[in-house]
């Protein structure tokens, strides 16, 4: 093998080896950045009956467990405000959407579970 070939492999593997860091400081400037971000969640419920006020207890709770300070809750009767519901399409109550961070995502349910909220508003990751 000649000079010049085992310098081109080695400046090969110095590349891979700096992209490799690169690669792991951008995971994780992206796992701060996700402890960071804002959620922005709207809930929709249908008056004000145990169902409804079950979900807003149970997302509240969540919110502030996992979310503390990180989010903003808007809560909306479809029987009283019918001006957000032809924008997020809702069709079952209560039903909550997670708007920011994207993806956008719809629970729909009185959010006991509290393992399928997490998961779905993408705090803990899917198995």
């Amino acid at each position: 093998m000649k000079a010049s070939d085992r310098r081109g492999i080695r400046q090969e593997k110095k590349a891979a080896k700096r992209e490799s860091c690169d690669i792991t400081a951008d995971f994780e400037r992206a796992l701060e950045k996700k402890k960071t971000e804002k959620y922005v969640l709207r809930l929709y419920v249908a008056g004000n009956n145990i169902r409804s006020q079950t979900a807003v207890e149970n997302v509240k709770k969540i919110c502030e467990e996992y979310l503390a300070g990180r989010y903003e809750l808007e809560v909306i009767d479809i029987y009283t405000d019918k001006s957000k519901n032809p924008v997020d399409l809702v069709l079952a109550a209560p039903t909550l959407i997670k708007k920011l961070p994207l993806p956008l995502r719809r629970i729909i349910g009185d959010m006991s579970r509290k393992e399928k909220v997490l998961i779905g508003l993408d705090i803990v990751p899917r198995e």
